[in-house]
């Protein structure tokens, strides 16, 4: 049960997904977006905390020798399972640039570490296309089948470094969800009876940065 569980937060089971309709699993979040001397966005650092109940649950599941702790080769498991299953959804990320998404690729690997009583895991992505600097960029993470719910504790969560991409000009956006659900209202409805395990529309509901280069 933990390890689906798991597998929950990288791949959506159907059964418990189809019944969800508020998250399951909460993470806080940290995006650093990096440009390279090229002028382009060169990787997305991110770190996530996960709550004390899902870290805890992990723990009973990849605990082999029972010591109530994440020994490094039983992290070393855990990354390598949400390293695979993930891909599916582009590693939570989500990316545009001038209106066009752009999909990230395999990173390659994910640290994962426990701590204080929660998981926590590091990786970084790349845009799996070139992405200058260049108009209207933006950058989010969130679980479209919203089981797990991402959060970024303050703005200064998602960060920018680099020269390049220093000089644009950066803006948090917070999404209301009774707005959005008003204003989006029809295609929201459509687009869940369509695939009631997740769709692209939830990303409305996403905190993200939007800079403009």
């Amino acid at each position: 049960m933990t390890r689906r569980f798991l597998l929950s937060l990288a791949i959506g089971l159907a059964a418990p997904r189809i019944a969800a309709a508020h998250p399951h699993i909460f993470a806080e979040a940290r995006l650093e977006v990096v440009s390279g001397d090229d002028g382009a966005v060169s990787e997305l650092r991110n770190v996530w905390r996960f709550d004390d109940m899902f870290s805890a649950s992990v723990v009973l599941e990849f605990d082999k020798n029972a010591n109530a702790t994440l020994d490094p080769d039983e992290l070393a498991e855990v990354g390598h399972t949400v390293l695979e299953s993930l891909a599916e959804y582009n590693y939570y990320t989500t990316i545009s640039e001038n209106g066009k998404s752009i999909k990230v690729a395999k990173p390659d690997q994910i640290v994962v570490d426990y701590k204080d009583g929660q998981l926590l895991m590091m990786f970084s992505v790349k845009p799996a296309e070139p992405m200058p600097l260049k108009g209207k960029l933006s950058f989010g993470v969130y679980d479209p089948t919203l089981y797990t719910a991402v959060d970024f504790p303050t703005d200064d969560d998602l960060a920018v470094s680099g020269a390049t991409i220093a000089a644009c000009t950066r803006h948090v956006v917070r999404p209301d969800p009774d707005e959005v659900i008003a204003e989006n209202q029809a295609s929201l409805t459509d687009a869940f009876f369509n695939d009631p395990t997740g769709t692209d529309m939830s990303k409305l509901f996403a905190t993200r940065m939007e800079l403009s280069c």
